[in-house]
């Protein structure tokens, strides 16, 4: 059984119908006590950063994906639900994160270019990945949906598992042991995103 996170801060939804196109049955759960009982926990998200860290904290979610992420069942962070996975993030001022995967979530560089990046980094780009189950079945680089303004840094090269490309190498893909997560959305990048999801189910 899946359950999908539910602190009001991601596009549940599309999510939740991604996994139904794969005719997986999961939950949208809001009661942080009820996480537990699930064998592997989507953390959605869509937003600002320091917004969703004091949602999850209201609502006494960040202590039970912190007690998730100890049990050794998966977890999958997407998006901004990737970038919570990190110790701490610069988006409006220092935020401290989740802390399940070492490192910190910061602005694109823009002022390495002569011609700014435009921000967020929007549209379809490629992942460079490397050999995970999360991506059996696709080739080493394959194109996802992304919509982000910051990025990942891990502090250990080994927890990057797919890097892009915008401007520069990014980190778009990380996994420490059995926490796991994606900055690409999986359920706006057609079969190739349907895949990645099949492959957590499968894991």
């Amino acid at each position: 059984m899946i359950a999908i996170v539910d602190y009001n801060m991601g596009n549940l939804a599309s999510v939740k119908n991604a996994f139904d196109l794969l005719g997986e049955k999961v939950v949208v759960e809001s009661n942080p006590d009820k996480l537990a009982q699930y064998d592997r926990i989507i953390l959605p998200g869509v937003g600002a950063f320091g917004d969703a860290m004091e949602h999850l904290r209201e609502r006494g979610m960040d202590e039970a994906v912190r007690e998730y992420a100890k049990s050794g069942k998966y977890l999958l962070g997407i998006c901004l639900g990737m970038q919570l996975l990190f110790d701490s993030s610069e988006e409006f001022g220092l935020t401290e994160g989740l802390g399940l995967i070492e490192g910190r979530v910061v602005a694109f560089d823009t002022s390495r270019f002569h011609t700014p990046l435009k921000v967020p980094h929007m549209g379809w780009n490629r992942m460079f990945t490397k050999e995970h189950p999360l991506f059996s079945g696709l080739d080493e680089a394959h194109y996802l949906y992304f919509v982000h303004s910051y990025h990942a840094l891990t502090a250990n090269a080994a927890d990057t598992i797919g890097e892009s490309v915008y401007g520069y190498r990014f980190t778009s893909a990380v996994a420490h042991e059995n926490v796991m997560g994606i900055q690409p959305h999986p359920e706006k990048s057609h079969q190739n995103g349907l895949t990645i999801l099949k492959n957590f189910i499968n894991l």
